[in-house]
């Protein structure tokens, strides 16, 4: 059996099918409402406008695809993708309008032309990467030139008393949350370990460069457990 932290893709995929009745209440949870505020900031940090076409990989259950929605409106696109048909399914459900088009797809291998989205977005999906070099380089693929990718995520806090409050949290609060709110999978256990080893805000910064954005800046708030990522595309 893989370390947790180190799963499989088929693994990851067919553990998020499982979790995905009570993903959005355990969000919530854990992050007290917030996640929607950092969602919201990271749509500020796309740049997109109405009418633009915009892509959120990683879309879970689809709050930050449809919070890009509301701002490109009626006459832009939002395509949310992911690889679990259970997150995409309460996706699909959130969206009353009709307002996102929900596609399951590889984050890996996204199957569009390039240069076609005016920016691209992955919020809380990035770690789950298998590859997380190549993750970003299909990002920028499909982005033209000009637009952004942005990457919000969770990081670990490196001075206390925030790095002590994190290690209790993740590490054995939010495990045990996990198990009473019905995840037999161990789900929210390999939170933590995933986080742990997803690199740090200097370093991802570093890879998004390598993946070829530039003006690569980030974001820390929730007094260093969030971390919002963003570059643009050269021209």
């Amino acid at each position: 059996m893989a370390a947790p932290g180190t799963l499989e893709e088929p693994q990851v995929q067919a553990m998020f099918d499982r979790i995905a009745g009570v993903y959005d209440t355990l969000n919530s949870v854990m992050t007290a409402g917030l996640h929607h505020r950092w969602r919201t900031r990271a749509v500020e940090l796309s740049g997109v406008r109405e009418g633009d076409r915009v892509l959120d990989v990683a879309t879970g259950t689809g709050d930050l695809a449809l919070a890009l929605a509301r701002v490109v409106g009626p006459a832009g696109v939002v395509v949310g993708v992911d690889f679990s048909p259970g997150m995409l399914s309460l996706a699909e459900a959130k969206d009353a309008t009709g307002a996102v088009t929900w596609l399951q797809g590889n984050a890996l291998e996204l199957e569009f032309a390039d240069d076609g989205f005016a920016a691209a977005t992955v919020g809380f999906g990035a770690r789950n990467f298998s590859d997380l070099d190549r993750g970003l380089s299909e990002m920028v693929r499909v982005v033209r030139p000009g637009g952004r990718v942005v990457v919000l995520e969770i990081t670990t806090p490196q001075k206390p008393p925030l790095s002590t409050f994190f290690a209790l949290w993740f590490d054995r609060l939010v495990p045990i949350l996990g198990r009473v709110l019905g995840d037999a999978s161990g789900a929210y256990s390999y939170l933590p370990s995933s986080v742990r080893r997803f690199p740090g805000p200097g370093v991802l910064a570093q890879r998004m460069v390598t993946a070829g954005l530039v003006d690569v800046r980030y974001i820390l708030t929730a007094g260093g457990i969030i971390a919002l990522h963003v570059g643009t595309v050269p021209g």
